[in-house]
């Protein structure tokens, strides 16, 4: 597992398996200038930190958005929080209902998941697919986890919408056509998007179980905006990207798109995703759309 950060709100944390990409956020750190000025009101207290540091800390909001995958890296994740300074989470968001996206509760399993409404409707349809898909990946890769999945408490959340961090308030947009459901979050005052499974260097745009390319071509040109505007753009899987690197990815997408609906399996994937798992992901799509 890696962290970088991209900001010092945002964390990146990338999995050494499939390249998952989860990210910590947390609301604004205040100075101690600050919080003398405001009295410290409101949800945000100063703590100090132990072994003698006078530099007070912002204890307030933060959230993880996605997962890690391995057993180990979930295990670190409440250390890694710690030892970043960050608060405790105290929420969970999934930019989807794939199970790779879901996996924090493992870590966090005591705070609620939030989740776009069509994700929430996602998942009670779909009662044990998440876990039966984790299960099924496991036994594949001698993976044991010391405790089964649980998603226990969810919130479904209006998108597009806003969601509260503190004193801040990431936005959520749909994005579908990779699957039934989702929503990318944008983190506006750190120019950070998370874009689930969108706009990935070293995947070709994949049509899981229910998913549509036309939703998935409007969900990039939605998404446009926000990359041109973005400092960083993070995939459900593979390298952050800068906003040009975003853009062409998001070009090159697109053209895979209307070439899946024209010419169908002989459509040129992009330069970079031509490996055979890519070819077979290629294959995949093809059959989603009856080509």
């Amino acid at each position: 597992m890696r962290a970088v950060s991209l900001h010092p709100d945002v964390i990146l944390i990338t999995s050494a398996l499939l390249q998952t990409n989860c990210v910590l956020v947390r609301g604004r750190v205040a100075t101690a200038a600050t919080v003398a000025g405001t009295g410290a009101e409101g949800p945000i207290t100063v703590v100090h930190v132990s072994g003698g540091a006078d530099s007070p800390v912002l204890a307030g909001e933060s959230f993880v958005i996605d997962s890690p995958v391995l057993p180990d890296e979930l295990d670190a994740l409440p250390a890694l929080v710690e030892q970043a300074r960050f608060p405790e989470p105290s929420g969970l968001l999934a930019t989807h209902g794939d199970w790779d996206h879901l996996l924090a509760r493992l870590s966090f399993p005591g705070i609620a998941l939030g989740v776009a409404e069509s994700t929430a409707e996602r998942l009670s349809s779909e009662p044990g697919a998440a876990q039966r898909a984790l299960r099924d990946f496991d036994e594949e890769l001698y993976i044991e986890r010391s405790r089964p999945l649980s998603l226990g408490s969810m919130q479904a959340l209006p998108v597009p919408g806003k969601c509260e961090l503190g004193d801040r308030e990431l936005e959520l947009h749909s994005a579908t056509g990779h699957t039934a459901d989702g929503m990318a979050v944008w983190i506006p005052w750190a120019r950070v998007l998370v874009a689930g499974d969108y706009l990935s260097a070293i995947e070709l745009p994949m049509l899981s179980s229910g998913g549509d390319a036309g939703a998935y071509a409007a969900t990039l040109k939605d998404l446009e905006p926000l990359v041109r505007a973005a400092e960083h753009v993070v995939p459900g899987h593979g390298p952050v990207l800068d906003s040009a690197g975003a853009l062409a990815v998001l070009r090159e997408d697109l053209d895979y798109l209307a070439g899946l609906a024209e010419r169908g399996a002989e459509t040129e994937l992009p330069q970079g995703r031509r490996s055979g798992e890519q070819r077979r992901i290629h294959a995949r799509n093809v059959a989603a759309v009856g080509g």
